[in-house]
């Protein structure tokens, strides 16, 4: 029954968001084989026999940047049969969140990966450029109902930093008043006694994560931002 079937090729592509506690960057790769040697890509790789895809990105995740353990979720099939000159081949697309200063010294060189403001990404091969709008869109629809931007943040961190991050995210201005009464109405935030002052003398306190409200909330979490419905891209 299977044997008239046509064979193709299986991928995956990791999406690499970063933040470096002032701006949303993406890591990319560059391509190490023909067609489109040399030039950006995302990070990606076939499947493997006995490989789930969940188990695909991770690999490939960890071979290009040694990363374990990060925030990685799939988003979707691209499947154009002329996607891939080479060969027909179906990618699946993941986007991963890290905090950039925590893993800044794993990146693998050998891959040559380098992070890129998001607003300042070259051009990339075949339809990546497609696969990283789409994640876009994906995160602030899921940001806007889950706390996942959290994930993208160190242990400690202050509140200017979190509104720079939901900031560039949705590529718009958030009021600071009404951001901080929302932020403290979820209960997800613990003050710390000390403060970051980098910025000014007067400085800023730093917050942690409760990671019990924040696994119990994951799925009520309060909007910080403007409703999924009316999410624009930028």
């Amino acid at each position: 029954m299977y044997r008239d079937q046509t064979r193709f090729l299986i991928a995956v592509d990791c999406i690499v968001f970063g933040f470096d506690g002032e701006h949303l960057k993406i890591l990319l790769v560059k391509r190490a084989l023909e067609p489109e040697k040399d030039k950006w890509s995302l990070m990606g790789g076939f499947v493997k026999p006995g490989e789930s895809l969940d188990e695909a990105a991770q690999n490939v995740l960890n071979l290009n940047t040694g990363l374990k353990g990060v925030y990685l979720e799939q988003i979707q099939a691209y499947g154009d049969p002329l996607r891939d000159p080479i060969e027909r081949t179906l990618s699946v697309t993941y986007f991963a969140l890290i905090d950039i200063h925590k893993y800044e010294t794993q990146i693998n060189d050998e891959y040559h990966a380098e992070w890129f403001l998001l607003k300042d990404m070259p051009q990339l091969i075949f339809d990546h450029d497609e696969m990283v709008e789409t994640a876009k869109r994906k995160i602030r629809y899921k940001a806007a109902l889950h706390p996942i931007l959290f994930e993208l943040l160190p242990k400690k961190f202050t509140i200017p930093q979190l509104q720079n991050l939901y900031e560039d995210v949705y590529n718009t201005q958030i009021d600071n008043r009404n951001f901080i009464r929302k932020l403290t109405s979820t209960g997800l935030l613990i003050k710390l006694p000390e403060k970051d002052k980098s910025g000014s003398k007067k400085g800023a306190f730093y917050f942690k994560l409760d990671k019990k409200k924040y696994k119990a909330n994951f799925q009520a979490f309060l909007n910080l931002i403007p409703k999924p419905d009316k999410l624009v891209m930028g």
